[in-house]
């Protein structure tokens, strides 16, 4: 993935989107003529190229875009969003006023905006509209009832230990499984409840203070707060002991355990499966994929022998917590002064009518999905950006069959797998059907509890059915892209491509096939063939399609790239996990040497002529770069590197820079300079 989890439906679109940035057009040299090179403005040529790449690219532009204080980053993706906000908002207020028919897109939309948007009421209900669910918890006598109490609040959002859903079975993606993963944490992984150094200790001290003033504001002395949080946290922590680690948990033979329900009920004494599945609504299941066996293992200890009291205070937390931003005032800044400001240094909320848009999308994105390609994205341009994505997978086939390492046999099954690809770009074809949806004016924190609910049955619908392959996991309006290994697909919606204040005709290729062509479309194709897509064939079943000898030669040089980035430091003394990033690393190393070779075939590269000072070649690392302006505060960083499968964005640039001969002869990179490596160490896989 380009970015960030896709589960998480980013709200970032553009009307430059409309323009078209593709590889196939007319570059327009009057209006470079009477515009200030993007590329160029952006760079701070104070810096050697040769030693910090993405500083000289991107300085300028990250001196001139300071992070604003409700924001904990700042990046291109994020000029991208401020570009939609507007406009949305504009929709979601006209459509608030429209007095819609009932049941239909607009009528939803406004009424889900309005409820939002009106902390009158939202004041006045405080925390009404959580209280059938919280008397049912305070009624909870024995560990049966904590059980059903964790499969009635499933389908509200609610974290529990009961990690389940719905999703296509790694090993015959022609159909759907039902999946047990890890879960049940506050904090964002197992490592914020072990690790030792200062500012995670100092992060655990804030969780716990954070529980117990949400539990004061329930109504709880503070006596009885402090020692519901104290619980909270102890069970936490022992459900975090039996968690797997961020890289453990990418091998994707290690996170598939087959079995039965009659297993399972086995492998976990004192969990009645049957029975727990059906009070969440999971019906016809014969067969589970557990993802994680020690964590259900120990955590089916935990339902029986930690206190009732103890489940009461850990599921009331919960239930509060997932909905804090959606409540009255005290609620939403006490859950942002830890998750906001502690844990990703922001220091003010952000405007409430963009969080509600937030939820907004998070809620019904298709709908919103549909008035903006209907406005902004046309056939013709869906169309150009179709044969851009031709192109990089014509230079990435080339790259296959010219590699010195892998074997003819393994080649011809790499050459199936990548002429396969379905390559999903700008919008479905078809739209989700949210008809069955209730929305209302009677409460906000309830409208977001039937869209979750919504999303749980739809998930949770598709067990025994057959797979839709047609199906998106992100909204067009999204700046961000995915490779679904089950699917053997590259989904790439139409907001990625957008490039804020440059117009189409002010865009030269190079820029293009860095910028969309590298960071994106060549950066999801390699993910078909990383250290995990790689173990999934060409109809997307987990299978093995490598010969012995192929399989040692890839795993060598992915050793390569992990030992590589092992070894960056970022803030004080944190490192970059090379295991657990190896997957994005080798999609950005993969996509720059395919989208350049790519790049080299059009008229552009062929003539040589330079833009701005710069040489065909420049500008397209320079493009590349700019597809990672990004800088972030220190807390932010520092939570990225502890959960997230992406190294921080001047690693993303600088890292595979530093492995490409290409980037060393553009930019004339000598021995001395920082980002100089030898060839004996510079990482060439794809």
């Amino acid at each position: 993935m380009k970015n960030k989890a896709f589960l998480k439906r980013l709200l970032v679109v553009s009307p430059l989107l409309a323009l078209g940035l593709v590889g196939c057009h007319k570059y327009d040299k009057t209006a470079e003529a009477n515009k200030p090179d993007l590329i160029s403005s952006n760079r701070d040529t104070t810096v050697a190229p040769g030693d910090d790449f993405f500083a000289y690219a991107n300085g300028t532009w990250i001196k001139n875009h300071p992070i604003p204080a409700s924001e904990s980053s700042w990046s291109i993706g994020k000029e991208v969003q401020e570009e939609m906000y507007g406009r949305l908002r504009d929709i979601s207020e006209k459509a608030a006023q429209s007095n819609a028919a009932q049941g239909t897109n607009e009528q939803k939309i406004g009424d889900f905006y309005h409820t939002g948007m009106d902390t009158v009421a939202i004041e006045q209900q405080g925390l009404q509209p959580l209280k059938p669910e919280l008397d049912k918890i305070e009624a909870i006598k024995t560990p049966a009832d904590v059980q059903a109490m964790m499969a009635q609040l499933k389908p509200y959002g609610v974290t529990s230990p009961a990690g389940v859903f719905v999703e296509q079975d790694a090993k015959n993606s022609d159909k759907m499984a039902l999946y047990l993963w890890q879960s049940g944490l506050g904090l964002p992984n197992r490592d914020y409840y072990f690790n030792t150094d200062t500012r995670t200790a100092n992060i655990r001290e804030a969780y716990v203070k954070h529980v117990a003033n949400m539990f004061e504001l329930i109504g709880q002395d503070a006596q009885t707060a402090q020692q519901n949080a104290d619980k909270v946290m102890k069970l936490e922590t022992a459900m975090a002991k039996s968690s797997r680690k961020l890289a453990d948990l990418r091998d994707p033979y290690a996170n598939y355990n087959k079995m039965s329900v009659e297993q399972l009920n086995k492998l976990t004494p004192n969990i009645d499966w049957n029975n727990w599945l059906a009070q969440m609504n999971v019906k016809q299941v014969d067969s589970v994929i557990v993802g994680q066996p020690e964590f259900y293992k120990a955590t089916a200890k935990l339902l029986n022998s930690v206190s009732i009291d103890d489940w009461k205070a850990y599921l009331k937390w919960h239930l509060v917590h997932a909905y804090a931003d959606n409540l009255s005032k005290k609620f939403d800044d006490e859950n942002f002064h830890f998750y906001g400001t502690v844990m990703q240094g922001r220091t003010e909320q952000r405007p409430r009518w963009k969080r509600v848009l937030d939820s907004e999308e998070d809620a019904m994105g298709e709908m919103l999905g549909q008035l903006f390609v209907k406005d902004y994205f046309s056939p013709e341009t869906k169309q150009r950006y179709e044969i851009l994505v031709d192109n990089v997978v014509d230079s990435f086939r080339e790259h296959i069959k010219n590699l010195d390492w892998m074997s003819d046999s393994t080649k011809q099954k790499a050459l199936v797998k990548l002429n396969k690809i379905n390559k999903k770009v700008g919008y479905p074809d078809q739209w989700k059907d949210f008809s069955s949806l209730k929305v209302d004016r009677s409460s906000y924190a309830r409208n977001v509890m039937r869209a979750n609910e919504w999303w749980y049955n739809y998930n949770f619908n598709k067990l025994g059915k057959p797979v839709d392959r047609a199906e998106w996991n992100m909204t067009p309006q999204t700046y961000n892209a995915y490779y679904n290994p089950s699917n053997n697909e590259i989904v790439l919606p139409a907001a990625i491509f957008a490039v804020p204040g440059l117009k189409d005709n002010e865009a030269d290729d190079a820029i293009i096939y860095g910028y969309v062509g590298a960071s994106t479309i060549g950066h999801e194709l390699t993910h078909g063939f990383d250290d995990q897509g790689s173990q999934y064939d060409a109809e997307g079943n987990l299978r093995n399609w490598w010969t012995a000898e192929d399989k040692e030669q890839f795993k060598k040089k992915v050793n390569q790239i992990v030992q590589q980035f092992d070894n960056y430091t970022v803030l004080d003394s944190m490192h970059v996990n090379g295991r657990a990033t190896a997957g994005e690393n080798i999609a950005d190393l993969g996509g720059i040497v395919i989208g350049l070779d790519a790049f080299k075939k059009t008229e552009q590269y062929k003539k040589g002529e330079k833009i701005g000072g710069l040489t065909p070649t420049q500008r397209y690392f320079l493009g590349y770069a700019l597809g990672w302006q990004d800088h972030q505060r220190d807390e932010k960083l520092a939570q990225q590197i502890l959960t997230d499968v992406h190294s921080p964005a001047n690693l993303r640039v600088n890292g595979p820079f530093s492995d490409v001969p290409a980037f060393y002869k553009a930019f004339n990179v000598q021995p001395g300079q920082q980002m100089y490596l030898p060839d004996s160490a510079r990482v060439k896989i794809w």
